[in-house]
């Protein structure tokens, strides 16, 4: 059986690109590194995405355990692997959304959530049901189905996706996903349809849209451009660009020779130029240091159980 995105079955999974067959709702593991069951390592305000995103009181971020994609670059690596985290139910989750909206962040963020999206829109429907009125980010890798991405319309309001890779041996090599491009220029696609106009509110929070980032691999400033170049001819002032030089060399790259190091100036400025050079105008880049493990959040469990790190617990 071949259960539809975003069904409740999730037997013989076929919910992302992979259609890895895991049978997840036995308790089998899938290649996402996670079976069934949700697991969240962190639900917390947090002040590193954009600042439409972000602004200054902080974006409800809810990072999910387990990743369909593992670049062997990653980042957030103890979590992607699904190693990490607290498995919690649908109706806790609907919880931490409205305590996120208490604590007074400007969205909530679902980070890495495309392997949990059954269980995630019945979340969301659960909060909406109850009071949840703040803006929903989906933050996504956009390795991802865009049938299943359908299951989300009228849901999610703003949409965060990477584009990693216009290359398929690049995406080959770095996320054994030869497919990629492909895959994220439907997914962007279909993110677009659904949230066409970017939309601000006064305090300059993003309130609908579609944001892209690209994060600058070292060495591939040719890569990054052609990514660039892409989203400004498909989508013009429809998106948002932002062009990230944030890379962070892990202990696993130690050894490459060019992931093994971070992103040089030269590098960064060349595609800051290029996006210039070819009228990109609705876009962020970062300044300063900001490729430090410190930017990397503890996914320490965090606001994900009742009373840890959290507001007081609602009434009952």
């Amino acid at each position: 059986m071949r259960p539809k995105p975003g069904s409740e079955a999730a037997e013989d999974c076929m919910l992302c690109p992979r259609e890895c067959g895991a049978e997840r709702e036995n308790g089998k593991r899938g290649r996402c590194g996670v079976d069934r069951e949700i697991k969240v390592a962190r639900a917390a305000l947090h002040l590193w995405e954009e600042p439409c995103i972000s602004g200054t009181e902080g974006s409800g971020a809810v990072f999910f355990s387990g990743c369909p994609l593992g670049c062997i670059y990653c980042q957030n690596r103890e979590i992607a692997r699904g190693k990490r985290g607290v498995t919690i139910s649908v109706e806790r989750l609907a919880e931490i959304f409205l305590e996120l909206q208490q604590q007074k962040a400007n969205n909530i963020n679902l980070v890495t959530a495309g392997h949990y999206l059954p269980q995630v829109k019945e979340a969301l429907l659960l909060a909406k049901g109850k009071g949840l009125a703040i803006p929903v980010v989906y933050n996504s890798s956009a390795y991802e189905k865009a049938d299943a991405l359908r299951e989300l319309e009228g849901l999610v309001d703003v949409y965060l996706p990477d584009f990693k890779y216009m290359s398929a041996a690049l995406a080959e090599q770095y996320s054994h996903a030869p497919d990629y491009p492909e895959v994220a220029k439907a997914a962007i696609r279909e993110m677009v349809r659904q949230r066409p106009t970017p939309r601000l509110d006064a305090r300059g929070i993003m309130t609908e849209g579609v944001i892209v980032r690209h994060l600058l691999l070292p060495g591939h400033v040719r890569e990054a451009k052609q990514i660039v170049k892409y989203l400004h001819e498909e989508y013009g002032n429809q998106i948002y660009i932002s062009m990230m030089n944030q890379y962070t060399p892990m202990s696993a790259m130690a050894e490459d020779p060019l992931l093994g190091r971070r992103v040089t100036k030269r590098e960064y400025g060349r595609l800051l130029a290029y996006a210039e050079e070819i009228s990109v105008t609705q876009g962020f880049y970062q300044e300063g240091e900001t490729a430090e493990e410190s930017f990397i959040p503890e996914f320490d469990g965090q606001g994900v159980q009742r009373g840890k790190g959290g507001p007081e617990d609602p009434a009952e």
